[in-house]
């Protein structure tokens, strides 16, 4: 368990680093939308290994944090980046109404996905790409 408990404390510093060090490149240069879509991009390739039951990623726990870990970094900002970016564009309004309505939003997707991830994950699927050819838990399948 105690392993566990750390690769989860290593997931959220990696979401936390992710949100400063992206995060503050976005306040720089004021990319939203490319930022934004590189890390959608990196979150779907980095959840995959996350899945994989057969192959050698999927049994190699080093392999595993580090996808881990990436995904925290990627994934992280996203909310945050557009939380940002809703409130640039909805000037003057209020801030707060503005996120708060993004992140009651999101709540709403996410607690409607439970069910879908919790009977997904009951699946088990084959994944014939040649390099990562194994099987693929089914709620992986549905996060991506």
């Amino acid at each position: 368990q105690f392993q566990v408990d750390m690769a989860g404390a290593g997931f959220e510093i990696a979401i936390l680093l992710g949100g400063i060090g992206i995060g503050g490149f976005v306040d720089r240069t004021k990319e939203y939308k490319r930022v934004t879509l590189i890390c959608i991009a990196a979150s779907a390739a980095l959840i995959v290994p996350l899945g994989l039951t057969e192959h050698a990623i999927g049994q190699e726990p080093v392999l595993l944090l580090l996808a881990l870990f990436s995904l925290g970094l990627f994934a992280g900002p996203i909310q945050p980046i557009n939380a940002e970016l809703a409130v640039d564009v909805a000037y003057p309004c209020d801030e707060t109404a503005v996120e708060s309505v993004q992140q009651i939003g999101g709540n709403l997707v996410s607690a409607l996905l439970v069910p879908v991830a919790e009977r997904a994950a009951r699946a088990d699927y084959q994944l014939f790409l040649p390099p990562l050819e194994s099987d693929i838990r089914g709620d992986v399948d549905t996060k991506l």
